[in-house]
């Protein structure tokens, strides 16, 4: 039986990645920060999977662009597993609204910036999920809100009739914070797909 842990990156140029590595950790694997495009690469191996945190979507934007990782970013998603949480799902987005900017396309889903306003910018929703188990608490700050999704994007979770956990394939999108609650089923769902992903990738180079 095989003992390799998927390497993740989570992207650390802003918001709270170290708890997602923590998140990580917890769930089952090696997470390793990312700030630069070779830090894609492991000892010289490409990470299994990327996770893209919260923070604030246009700034994370102008420093992807003037470090030059918006390419590699952009290639990696189209390749490997990516979590995308709060900005880092208007990131992954094919359209951004609210106002509109650029993203690297990798969920088929329209995001609207900011969409619960100033009056709720932080909220705790404990609701009923597909995931395996009780109710999950979704921490949300200054939230994002997916307004429309292709057909081939599942709903995990939902708040006021809207997605707020989805997966396309190996891509998983949350508008809330799984990282500020002790609750780790969201990155452990998120370890398997890319443990899958690594599964399916090591059997066709047999």
């Amino acid at each position: 039986m095989s003992t390799h842990k998927p390497r993740i990156g989570v992207l650390a140029i802003q918001g709270d990645y170290a708890a997602h590595a923590a998140a990580l950790a917890e769930a089952g694997a090696e997470p390793s920060l990312v700030k630069t495009p070779e830090d894609l690469r492991l000892n010289g191996h490409s990470l299994d999977g990327l996770v893209l945190p919260g923070g604030e979507s246009s700034t994370m934007l102008k420093f992807l662009e003037s470090r030059g990782l918006f390419e590699p970013l952009e290639k990696f998603c189209a390749q490997k597993p990516v979590f995308g949480t709060c900005a880092g799902a208007i990131l992954l987005a094919r359209k951004v609204r609210n106002p509109a900017q650029r993203s690297l396309g990798a969920l088929d889903a329209v995001v609207e910036r900011n969409a619960y306003g100033r009056q709720i910018d932080s909220s705790i929703v404990t609701a009923p999920t597909k995931l395996p188990g009780e109710a999950l608490e979704m921490v949300f700050i200054r939230a994002p809100r997916i307004v429309e999704s292709g057909p081939g994007v599942e709903t995990l979770a939902e708040r006021d009739g809207f997605p707020t956990l989805v997966r396309q394939g190996p891509v998983l999108a949350a508008t809330f914070h799984p990282e500020l609650s002790t609750d780790r089923r969201v990155h452990k769902l998120f370890v398997e797909i890319v443990t899958q992903s690594w599964a399916a990738a090591s059997k066709k180079l047999e």
